[in-house]
Protein backbone atom coordinates (compact mmCIF):
# COMPACT_ATOMS: atom_id res chain seq x y z
CA UNK A 1 0.00 0.00 0.00
CA UNK A 2 1.77 3.64 -0.48
CA UNK A 3 1.65 5.06 2.95
CA UNK A 4 -1.39 6.98 4.14
CA UNK A 5 -3.36 6.30 0.68
CA UNK A 6 -3.48 7.82 -2.54
CA UNK A 7 -5.45 10.97 -2.58
CA UNK A 8 -7.74 10.03 -5.08
CA UNK A 9 -9.06 6.36 -5.60
CA UNK A 10 -10.89 4.88 -8.24
CA UNK A 11 -13.18 1.69 -9.10
CA UNK A 12 -16.35 0.43 -9.47
CA UNK A 13 -18.93 -1.99 -7.65
CA UNK A 14 -17.74 -6.01 -8.16
CA UNK A 15 -19.96 -6.84 -11.01
CA UNK A 16 -17.93 -4.50 -13.61
CA UNK A 17 -14.58 -6.11 -12.45
CA UNK A 18 -15.11 -9.46 -14.18
CA UNK A 19 -14.75 -10.44 -17.86
CA UNK A 20 -17.28 -13.16 -17.56
CA UNK A 21 -15.46 -15.90 -18.42
CA UNK A 22 -14.03 -13.80 -21.64
CA UNK A 23 -17.58 -13.72 -22.86
CA UNK A 24 -19.32 -9.60 -22.00
CA UNK A 25 -22.37 -10.82 -23.16
CA UNK A 26 -22.66 -13.00 -20.17
CA UNK A 27 -22.92 -10.24 -17.98
CA UNK A 28 -26.67 -10.03 -18.82
CA UNK A 29 -26.26 -12.31 -15.81
CA UNK A 30 -25.80 -9.24 -13.54
CA UNK A 31 -29.27 -7.78 -14.29
CA UNK A 32 -30.38 -10.50 -12.28
CA UNK A 33 -31.83 -10.85 -9.16
CA UNK A 34 -29.55 -12.86 -6.38
CA UNK A 35 -32.48 -15.03 -5.49
CA UNK A 36 -32.30 -16.50 -8.92
CA UNK A 37 -28.24 -17.20 -8.79
CA UNK A 38 -26.65 -17.87 -5.97
CA UNK A 39 -23.78 -15.53 -4.94
CA UNK A 40 -20.66 -17.95 -4.83
CA UNK A 41 -21.87 -19.87 -7.88
CA UNK A 42 -22.17 -15.84 -9.59
CA UNK A 43 -19.03 -14.49 -8.45
CA UNK A 44 -16.97 -17.79 -9.31
CA UNK A 45 -18.62 -18.75 -12.20
CA UNK A 46 -20.22 -16.17 -14.07
CA UNK A 47 -18.64 -12.99 -12.86
CA UNK A 48 -14.90 -14.21 -12.12
CA UNK A 49 -12.52 -11.79 -11.09
CA UNK A 50 -10.71 -9.82 -13.09
CA UNK A 51 -6.46 -10.65 -12.46
CA UNK A 52 -5.13 -8.04 -9.77
CA UNK A 53 -1.71 -7.17 -8.97
CA UNK A 54 -0.14 -7.05 -5.66
CA UNK A 55 -1.33 -3.52 -4.67
CA UNK A 56 -4.25 -3.75 -5.68
CA UNK A 57 -4.82 -2.52 -9.25
CA UNK A 58 -6.77 -4.54 -11.56
CA UNK A 59 -4.78 -5.55 -15.07
CA UNK A 60 -8.21 -4.61 -16.68
CA UNK A 61 -10.77 -1.75 -15.71
CA UNK A 62 -14.38 -0.86 -16.96
CA UNK A 63 -13.80 1.92 -19.73
CA UNK A 64 -15.12 4.27 -17.85
CA UNK A 65 -13.00 4.52 -15.48
CA UNK A 66 -9.91 4.17 -17.51
CA UNK A 67 -10.82 7.47 -19.35
CA UNK A 68 -10.84 9.23 -16.05
CA UNK A 69 -7.81 7.82 -15.46
CA UNK A 70 -6.23 8.75 -18.35
CA UNK A 71 -8.00 12.50 -17.99
CA UNK A 72 -6.59 13.17 -14.40
CA UNK A 73 -2.93 12.17 -15.37
CA UNK A 74 -3.22 14.31 -18.57
CA UNK A 75 -4.42 16.90 -16.68
CA UNK A 76 -1.52 17.49 -14.30
CA UNK A 77 -2.36 14.99 -11.41
CA UNK A 78 0.76 12.86 -10.32
CA UNK A 79 0.69 9.34 -10.81
CA UNK A 80 0.90 9.14 -7.13
CA UNK A 81 -2.02 10.68 -6.38
CA UNK A 82 -4.41 8.57 -8.11
CA UNK A 83 -5.09 5.16 -8.25
CA UNK A 84 -7.43 2.71 -9.94
CA UNK A 85 -8.38 -0.12 -7.51
CA UNK A 86 -10.38 -3.39 -7.41
CA UNK A 87 -12.96 -3.26 -5.19
CA UNK A 88 -11.98 -6.15 -2.74
CA UNK A 89 -8.55 -4.17 -2.41
CA UNK A 90 -9.16 -0.83 -1.72
CA UNK A 91 -7.88 -1.48 1.36
CA UNK A 92 -4.08 -1.22 -1.02
CA UNK A 93 -4.93 2.30 -2.12
CA UNK A 94 -7.53 4.04 0.62
CA UNK A 95 -6.12 5.69 3.63
CA UNK A 96 -5.89 8.74 5.59
CA UNK A 97 -4.44 11.10 2.97
CA UNK A 98 -7.53 10.04 0.82
CA UNK A 99 -9.67 13.11 -0.13
CA UNK A 100 -11.66 11.56 -3.24
CA UNK A 101 -13.28 8.20 -4.05
CA UNK A 102 -14.69 8.08 -6.70
CA UNK A 103 -16.99 5.11 -8.50
CA UNK A 104 -17.83 4.41 -11.97
CA UNK A 105 -21.33 2.70 -12.20
CA UNK A 106 -24.11 1.55 -15.03
CA UNK A 107 -27.15 0.91 -12.52
CA UNK A 108 -26.35 1.92 -9.32
CA UNK A 109 -30.19 1.59 -7.63
CA UNK A 110 -30.93 -1.44 -9.84
CA UNK A 111 -33.94 0.29 -11.93
CA UNK A 112 -32.04 -0.08 -15.56
CA UNK A 113 -34.43 -1.61 -18.09
CA UNK A 114 -33.06 -4.84 -17.74
CA UNK A 115 -32.42 -4.76 -13.83
CA UNK A 116 -35.91 -3.79 -13.22
CA UNK A 117 -37.55 -6.48 -15.25
CA UNK A 118 -35.60 -9.35 -14.06
CA UNK A 119 -35.73 -8.15 -10.63
CA UNK A 120 -39.86 -7.73 -10.63
CA UNK A 121 -40.13 -11.06 -12.87
CA UNK A 122 -38.15 -13.37 -10.62
CA UNK A 123 -38.40 -11.11 -7.43
CA UNK A 124 -35.36 -10.03 -5.31
CA UNK A 125 -32.41 -7.16 -5.64
CA UNK A 126 -29.51 -7.54 -8.50
CA UNK A 127 -25.78 -7.99 -7.42
CA UNK A 128 -24.62 -4.33 -9.02
CA UNK A 129 -26.55 -2.51 -6.26
CA UNK A 130 -26.43 -4.91 -3.68
CA UNK A 131 -21.85 -4.77 -4.33
CA UNK A 132 -22.20 -0.91 -4.50
CA UNK A 133 -24.22 -0.73 -0.87
CA UNK A 134 -20.64 -2.87 -0.10
CA UNK A 135 -18.11 -0.46 -1.68
CA UNK A 136 -19.84 2.30 0.05
CA UNK A 137 -20.58 0.53 3.61
CA UNK A 138 -16.77 -0.22 3.55
CA UNK A 139 -15.15 0.70 7.10
CA UNK A 140 -12.36 2.19 5.19
CA UNK A 141 -14.52 4.62 3.73
CA UNK A 142 -16.77 5.35 6.85
CA UNK A 143 -13.05 6.01 8.83
CA UNK A 144 -11.30 7.80 6.70
CA UNK A 145 -14.67 9.61 5.05
CA UNK A 146 -13.66 10.98 1.45
CA UNK A 147 -15.80 12.52 -0.49
CA UNK A 148 -17.81 10.08 -2.56
CA UNK A 149 -18.21 11.24 -5.93
CA UNK A 150 -20.51 8.51 -8.60
CA UNK A 151 -20.74 9.03 -12.44
CA UNK A 152 -21.23 6.82 -15.29
CA UNK A 153 -24.02 5.93 -16.97
CA UNK A 154 -26.32 5.18 -14.81
CA UNK A 155 -25.21 8.70 -12.83
CA UNK A 156 -29.07 9.56 -13.99
CA UNK A 157 -30.30 7.44 -11.15
CA UNK A 158 -28.57 9.65 -8.29
CA UNK A 159 -30.25 13.11 -9.20
CA UNK A 160 -32.66 12.04 -7.09
CA UNK A 161 -31.41 13.64 -4.42
CA UNK A 162 -33.14 11.30 -1.20
CA UNK A 163 -31.59 8.54 -3.25
CA UNK A 164 -28.15 10.13 -3.18
CA UNK A 165 -28.10 11.14 0.30
CA UNK A 166 -29.25 7.54 1.40
CA UNK A 167 -26.21 6.12 -0.23
CA UNK A 168 -24.19 9.03 1.28
CA UNK A 169 -22.84 9.73 -2.28
CA UNK A 170 -21.33 13.63 -1.97
CA UNK A 171 -21.44 14.60 -5.42
CA UNK A 172 -22.99 13.06 -8.54
CA UNK A 173 -21.53 13.54 -12.50
CA UNK A 174 -24.27 13.44 -15.11
CA UNK A 175 -23.25 13.33 -18.58
CA UNK A 176 -19.32 13.35 -20.11
CA UNK A 177 -16.62 13.70 -17.56
CA UNK A 178 -14.30 14.91 -19.74
CA UNK A 179 -15.06 18.82 -19.33
CA UNK A 180 -16.00 18.98 -15.15
CA UNK A 181 -14.09 16.42 -13.37
CA UNK A 182 -10.44 17.97 -13.81
CA UNK A 183 -11.90 21.22 -12.08
CA UNK A 184 -13.88 18.72 -9.69
CA UNK A 185 -11.21 17.16 -8.25
CA UNK A 186 -9.18 19.66 -8.25
CA UNK A 187 -11.56 22.03 -6.77
CA UNK A 188 -11.94 19.22 -4.10
CA UNK A 189 -8.20 18.38 -2.83
CA UNK A 190 -8.07 22.25 -2.37
CA UNK A 191 -10.54 21.98 0.62
CA UNK A 192 -13.46 22.98 -1.50
CA UNK A 193 -17.18 21.86 -0.84
CA UNK A 194 -18.02 19.07 -3.48
CA UNK A 195 -20.98 20.56 -5.17
CA UNK A 196 -24.34 17.79 -5.00
CA UNK A 197 -24.40 17.88 -8.69
CA UNK A 198 -22.37 18.41 -11.61
CA UNK A 199 -23.32 18.08 -15.33
CA UNK A 200 -20.67 17.58 -18.46
CA UNK A 201 -21.78 18.61 -21.39
CA UNK A 202 -21.16 16.39 -24.82
CA UNK A 203 -16.97 17.42 -25.56
CA UNK A 204 -15.40 17.54 -28.70
CA UNK A 205 -13.34 14.12 -29.41
CA UNK A 206 -10.16 15.71 -28.58
CA UNK A 207 -10.55 15.87 -25.00
CA UNK A 208 -10.84 12.35 -24.93
CA UNK A 209 -8.15 11.07 -24.08
CA UNK A 210 -6.53 7.68 -25.13
CA UNK A 211 -6.83 5.03 -22.26
CA UNK A 212 -3.47 3.88 -20.44
CA UNK A 213 -4.13 0.58 -19.54
CA UNK A 214 -6.52 -2.30 -20.85
CA UNK A 215 -10.05 -2.10 -20.78
CA UNK A 216 -12.34 -4.54 -19.38
CA UNK A 217 -13.10 -7.60 -22.27
CA UNK A 218 -10.90 -4.91 -24.82
CA UNK A 219 -14.04 -1.97 -25.10
CA UNK A 220 -12.91 0.59 -27.47
CA UNK A 221 -14.87 3.72 -27.76
CA UNK A 222 -15.33 4.76 -31.15
CA UNK A 223 -17.95 7.13 -31.65
CA UNK A 224 -20.11 9.30 -28.94
CA UNK A 225 -23.76 10.26 -28.80
CA UNK A 226 -26.22 9.06 -31.57
CA UNK A 227 -28.22 12.14 -32.73
CA UNK A 228 -31.53 10.00 -33.49
CA UNK A 229 -33.55 12.29 -31.22
CA UNK A 230 -35.57 9.09 -29.38
CA UNK A 231 -37.69 10.22 -26.28
CA UNK A 232 -36.42 7.80 -23.77
CA UNK A 233 -33.23 7.93 -24.49
CA UNK A 234 -30.66 10.34 -22.99
CA UNK A 235 -27.77 9.71 -25.75
CA UNK A 236 -30.49 10.04 -28.55
CA UNK A 237 -30.42 13.86 -27.97
CA UNK A 238 -26.47 13.98 -28.40
CA UNK A 239 -24.68 14.64 -31.22
CA UNK A 240 -23.04 11.85 -32.86
CA UNK A 241 -19.05 12.54 -32.93
CA UNK A 242 -16.64 10.49 -34.50
CA UNK A 243 -13.33 9.42 -32.65
CA UNK A 244 -10.58 9.34 -34.99
CA UNK A 245 -8.91 6.19 -36.49
CA UNK A 246 -5.49 6.45 -35.02
CA UNK A 247 -7.49 7.54 -31.28
CA UNK A 248 -8.71 4.28 -31.72
CA UNK A 249 -5.82 1.76 -33.36
CA UNK A 250 -4.17 2.86 -30.13
CA UNK A 251 -6.59 2.25 -27.17
CA UNK A 252 -6.99 -1.38 -29.51
CA UNK A 253 -3.31 -1.54 -29.06
CA UNK A 254 -3.67 -1.23 -25.43
CA UNK A 255 -6.05 -3.48 -24.52
CA UNK A 256 -4.55 -5.92 -25.99
CA UNK A 257 -1.80 -5.57 -23.38
CA UNK A 258 -4.04 -7.70 -21.16
CA UNK A 259 -4.03 -10.55 -23.87
CA UNK A 260 -7.22 -10.03 -25.12
CA UNK A 261 -7.21 -10.64 -29.12
CA UNK A 262 -11.05 -9.74 -29.83
CA UNK A 263 -11.76 -5.97 -29.13
CA UNK A 264 -15.10 -4.49 -28.82
CA UNK A 265 -15.98 -1.43 -31.09
CA UNK A 266 -18.29 0.26 -29.34
CA UNK A 267 -21.15 2.98 -30.14
CA UNK A 268 -24.69 3.22 -30.35
CA UNK A 269 -24.43 2.19 -34.00
CA UNK A 270 -20.92 0.99 -34.95
CA UNK A 271 -22.20 1.14 -39.01
CA UNK A 272 -22.49 4.63 -38.44
CA UNK A 273 -18.75 5.57 -37.96
CA UNK A 274 -17.52 8.32 -40.00
CA UNK A 275 -21.17 9.08 -41.50
CA UNK A 276 -22.96 12.15 -42.16
CA UNK A 277 -26.03 12.23 -39.92
CA UNK A 278 -27.29 8.91 -40.27
CA UNK A 279 -26.24 8.00 -43.76
CA UNK A 280 -23.45 5.34 -43.82
CA UNK A 281 -20.20 5.99 -45.16
CA UNK A 282 -19.49 2.61 -46.41
CA UNK A 283 -15.64 3.51 -47.22
CA UNK A 284 -15.04 4.98 -43.55
CA UNK A 285 -16.88 1.50 -41.63
CA UNK A 286 -14.66 -0.63 -43.83
CA UNK A 287 -11.37 1.48 -43.35
CA UNK A 288 -12.25 1.31 -39.39
CA UNK A 289 -12.31 -2.33 -39.81
CA UNK A 290 -9.65 -3.50 -41.84
CA UNK A 291 -6.66 -1.35 -39.80
CA UNK A 292 -8.49 -2.95 -36.68
CA UNK A 293 -7.95 -6.64 -39.00
CA UNK A 294 -3.91 -5.55 -39.72
CA UNK A 295 -3.21 -5.20 -35.86
CA UNK A 296 -1.02 -8.39 -35.40
CA UNK A 297 -2.59 -9.48 -32.08
CA UNK A 298 -6.57 -9.43 -33.06
CA UNK A 299 -8.15 -12.63 -33.66
CA UNK A 300 -11.64 -11.50 -34.17
CA UNK A 301 -13.68 -7.86 -33.70
CA UNK A 302 -16.71 -7.64 -31.63
CA UNK A 303 -19.28 -4.24 -32.34
CA UNK A 304 -21.53 -3.38 -29.13
CA UNK A 305 -24.70 -1.93 -31.54
CA UNK A 306 -26.25 -1.17 -34.53
CA UNK A 307 -29.39 -0.40 -36.14
CA UNK A 308 -32.16 -1.78 -37.99
CA UNK A 309 -32.13 1.09 -40.56
CA UNK A 310 -27.85 1.25 -40.99
CA UNK A 311 -28.12 -2.52 -41.91
CA UNK A 312 -30.92 -2.02 -44.69
CA UNK A 313 -28.96 1.50 -46.22
CA UNK A 314 -25.53 -1.14 -46.30
CA UNK A 315 -26.50 -4.57 -46.94
CA UNK A 316 -23.62 -4.98 -48.74
CA UNK A 317 -21.15 -3.55 -46.61
CA UNK A 318 -22.71 -6.36 -44.23
CA UNK A 319 -21.63 -9.14 -46.84
CA UNK A 320 -18.24 -7.52 -46.45
CA UNK A 321 -17.52 -7.05 -43.37
CA UNK A 322 -18.43 -10.92 -42.96
CA UNK A 323 -15.99 -11.90 -45.89
CA UNK A 324 -13.26 -9.56 -43.86
CA UNK A 325 -13.61 -11.11 -40.61
CA UNK A 326 -14.34 -14.85 -41.83
CA UNK A 327 -17.22 -15.04 -40.31
CA UNK A 328 -19.01 -18.85 -39.76
CA UNK A 329 -14.96 -20.50 -39.62
CA UNK A 330 -13.27 -19.42 -36.61
CA UNK A 331 -15.02 -16.18 -35.59
CA UNK A 332 -18.58 -17.87 -35.32
CA UNK A 333 -20.99 -14.71 -35.60
CA UNK A 334 -20.58 -11.48 -34.73
CA UNK A 335 -23.32 -10.63 -32.12
CA UNK A 336 -24.51 -6.76 -31.78
CA UNK A 337 -27.27 -5.21 -29.59
CA UNK A 338 -30.12 -3.83 -31.83
CA UNK A 339 -32.68 -1.66 -30.44
CA UNK A 340 -36.21 -2.91 -32.16
CA UNK A 341 -38.53 -1.72 -29.10
CA UNK A 342 -41.72 -2.38 -30.92
CA UNK A 343 -43.41 -3.73 -34.13
CA UNK A 344 -46.05 -0.43 -33.90
CA UNK A 345 -45.63 1.83 -36.67
CA UNK A 346 -47.60 4.39 -34.74
CA UNK A 347 -45.15 4.03 -31.56
CA UNK A 348 -41.90 3.98 -33.97
CA UNK A 349 -43.09 7.54 -35.65
CA UNK A 350 -44.38 9.02 -32.21
CA UNK A 351 -41.19 8.27 -29.78
CA UNK A 352 -38.07 6.94 -32.57
CA UNK A 353 -39.33 8.82 -35.69
CA UNK A 354 -35.70 8.68 -36.89
CA UNK A 355 -35.32 4.71 -36.52
CA UNK A 356 -36.70 4.29 -40.15
CA UNK A 357 -36.23 5.66 -43.49
CA UNK A 358 -39.89 6.64 -43.40
CA UNK A 359 -39.34 8.11 -47.27
CA UNK A 360 -37.99 4.10 -48.14
CA UNK A 361 -39.68 2.30 -45.17
CA UNK A 362 -42.48 -0.11 -46.69
CA UNK A 363 -43.57 -0.18 -42.87
CA UNK A 364 -41.42 -0.80 -39.41
CA UNK A 365 -41.97 -4.71 -38.77
CA UNK A 366 -41.24 -5.42 -42.35
CA UNK A 367 -37.77 -3.43 -42.08
CA UNK A 368 -37.01 -5.26 -39.44
CA UNK A 369 -37.64 -8.51 -40.67
CA UNK A 370 -35.38 -7.79 -43.80
CA UNK A 371 -32.49 -6.35 -41.39
CA UNK A 372 -32.82 -9.84 -39.76
CA UNK A 373 -32.43 -11.75 -42.64
CA UNK A 374 -29.66 -9.93 -43.88
CA UNK A 375 -27.78 -10.16 -40.59
CA UNK A 376 -28.75 -14.11 -40.29
CA UNK A 377 -27.28 -14.66 -44.01
CA UNK A 378 -24.10 -13.39 -42.85
CA UNK A 379 -23.56 -14.85 -40.03
CA UNK A 380 -24.90 -11.91 -37.75
CA UNK A 381 -26.92 -12.10 -34.24
CA UNK A 382 -28.96 -9.28 -32.95
CA UNK A 383 -29.80 -9.23 -29.36
CA UNK A 384 -32.92 -7.39 -29.92
CA UNK A 385 -34.69 -5.02 -27.42
CA UNK A 386 -38.22 -4.72 -27.25
CA UNK A 387 -39.89 -2.03 -25.05
CA UNK A 388 -43.17 -3.10 -22.74
CA UNK A 389 -45.23 -0.15 -21.26
CA UNK A 390 -44.30 2.92 -23.85
CA UNK A 391 -46.09 5.39 -23.47
CA UNK A 392 -49.58 5.72 -24.95
CA UNK A 393 -49.14 2.08 -25.86
CA UNK A 394 -52.45 0.12 -26.51
CA UNK A 395 -53.46 -3.30 -27.50
CA UNK A 396 -52.90 -2.74 -31.21
CA UNK A 397 -49.66 -1.96 -30.57
CA UNK A 398 -48.95 -4.83 -28.60
CA UNK A 399 -50.48 -7.08 -31.16
CA UNK A 400 -48.19 -5.82 -33.58
CA UNK A 401 -45.44 -6.38 -31.67
CA UNK A 402 -46.37 -9.93 -31.05
CA UNK A 403 -47.07 -10.72 -34.54
CA UNK A 404 -43.31 -9.13 -35.49
CA UNK A 405 -41.92 -11.89 -32.50
CA UNK A 406 -43.51 -14.56 -34.94
CA UNK A 407 -42.20 -13.31 -38.00
CA UNK A 408 -38.70 -13.41 -36.30
CA UNK A 409 -39.15 -17.25 -35.20
CA UNK A 410 -36.66 -18.14 -38.12
CA UNK A 411 -33.84 -16.37 -37.53
CA UNK A 412 -30.59 -16.68 -35.35
CA UNK A 413 -31.73 -14.27 -32.85
CA UNK A 414 -32.72 -13.05 -28.86
CA UNK A 415 -35.34 -11.30 -28.13
CA UNK A 416 -35.61 -9.72 -25.05
CA UNK A 417 -38.17 -7.93 -23.52
CA UNK A 418 -37.64 -5.30 -21.20
CA UNK A 419 -40.14 -3.00 -19.15
CA UNK A 420 -39.93 0.76 -20.10
CA UNK A 421 -37.75 3.21 -17.65
CA UNK A 422 -38.08 6.79 -17.59
CA UNK A 423 -36.54 9.24 -15.78
CA UNK A 424 -39.74 9.89 -14.32
CA UNK A 425 -40.30 6.95 -11.67
CA UNK A 426 -44.05 7.71 -12.46
CA UNK A 427 -43.85 7.39 -15.70
CA UNK A 428 -42.05 3.85 -15.95
CA UNK A 429 -43.48 0.75 -16.77
CA UNK A 430 -43.78 -2.47 -13.71
CA UNK A 431 -45.14 -5.59 -13.36
CA UNK A 432 -48.34 -4.54 -11.82
CA UNK A 433 -49.14 -3.34 -15.07
CA UNK A 434 -49.13 -6.29 -17.32
CA UNK A 435 -51.72 -7.38 -19.17
CA UNK A 436 -52.85 -10.57 -21.01
CA UNK A 437 -51.29 -9.34 -24.63
CA UNK A 438 -47.94 -8.30 -22.59
CA UNK A 439 -48.38 -11.97 -20.98
CA UNK A 440 -48.35 -13.60 -24.57
CA UNK A 441 -45.81 -11.20 -25.84
CA UNK A 442 -43.04 -11.86 -22.93
CA UNK A 443 -43.79 -15.40 -23.51
CA UNK A 444 -43.19 -15.92 -27.07
CA UNK A 445 -40.33 -13.81 -26.95
CA UNK A 446 -38.51 -16.13 -24.24
CA UNK A 447 -39.62 -19.20 -26.10
CA UNK A 448 -37.86 -17.71 -28.99
CA UNK A 449 -35.11 -17.08 -27.18
CA UNK A 450 -35.11 -20.96 -25.05
CA UNK A 451 -35.38 -22.35 -28.66
CA UNK A 452 -31.71 -20.37 -30.01
CA UNK A 453 -29.70 -20.38 -26.70
CA UNK A 454 -28.43 -24.01 -26.73
CA UNK A 455 -26.80 -23.16 -30.60
CA UNK A 456 -26.09 -19.93 -29.75
CA UNK A 457 -24.40 -20.94 -26.72
CA UNK A 458 -22.65 -23.66 -28.60
CA UNK A 459 -20.59 -21.19 -30.97
CA UNK A 460 -20.28 -18.70 -28.35
CA UNK A 461 -18.43 -20.50 -26.01
CA UNK A 462 -16.17 -21.86 -28.47
CA UNK A 463 -15.00 -18.38 -29.39
CA UNK A 464 -15.00 -16.90 -25.96
CA UNK A 465 -15.60 -18.83 -23.12
CA UNK A 466 -11.94 -19.82 -22.01
CA UNK A 467 -13.00 -21.32 -18.08
CA UNK A 468 -15.62 -23.03 -16.82
CA UNK A 469 -17.81 -23.83 -19.92
CA UNK A 470 -19.35 -26.98 -19.02
CA UNK A 471 -20.25 -25.57 -15.45
CA UNK A 472 -21.06 -22.02 -16.78
CA UNK A 473 -23.18 -24.18 -19.13
CA UNK A 474 -24.62 -27.08 -16.91
CA UNK A 475 -25.65 -23.78 -14.77
CA UNK A 476 -27.70 -21.70 -17.60
CA UNK A 477 -29.28 -24.66 -18.32
CA UNK A 478 -31.00 -25.30 -14.98
CA UNK A 479 -31.11 -21.49 -14.93
CA UNK A 480 -33.41 -21.61 -18.04
CA UNK A 481 -36.04 -24.07 -16.70
CA UNK A 482 -35.95 -22.22 -13.18
CA UNK A 483 -36.57 -19.42 -15.77
CA UNK A 484 -39.08 -21.24 -18.01
CA UNK A 485 -40.96 -22.46 -14.86
CA UNK A 486 -40.89 -18.51 -12.71
CA UNK A 487 -42.16 -17.26 -16.46
CA UNK A 488 -45.08 -19.53 -16.68
CA UNK A 489 -46.76 -18.60 -13.12
CA UNK A 490 -46.11 -15.49 -13.89
CA UNK A 491 -47.58 -15.05 -17.41
CA UNK A 492 -49.99 -17.90 -16.39
CA UNK A 493 -51.69 -16.27 -13.14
Amino acid sequence: MKVNGYEIVLTADRTLFSDYGGGIFLGFVSCFPKSLIPEWIFFNVFCPSTKVAADGSPLSAPLGLRVIESLLLNSGFKREQVAVVHPDHIDKALGPNTKIFGLHEMDPLGIGPATSTFTQIFKGQAYMPIKLNALLDNPLVKLYKPKVILGGSGAWQLENKKEKDRLDIDCVVVGEGESVVPDLFLNILKGEEAPQFVYGKPVDTAMIPNILAPSMNGLVEISRGCGRGCFHCSLASSKKRDIPLDHILKDVLTTLRYGRSAPILHAEDVLLYGSNGLNVNKKSVMNLFKEVKKLQEVKFIDISHLSISSVLQAPDLIGELSQLLQLGEEQKFLGAQVGVETGSQRLIKKCMHSKPDFEKSGGWSGDVVDAFEILMRNNWVPAATLLIGLPDENDRDIEETIELVEDLKTFKSLLVPLFFVSHSKEDSFNIENLNDLHRELITKSWEHNFRWMPLLYKEYSSMYIHRGRLAIYLLLTLSAKYMKRRLKRLLNP
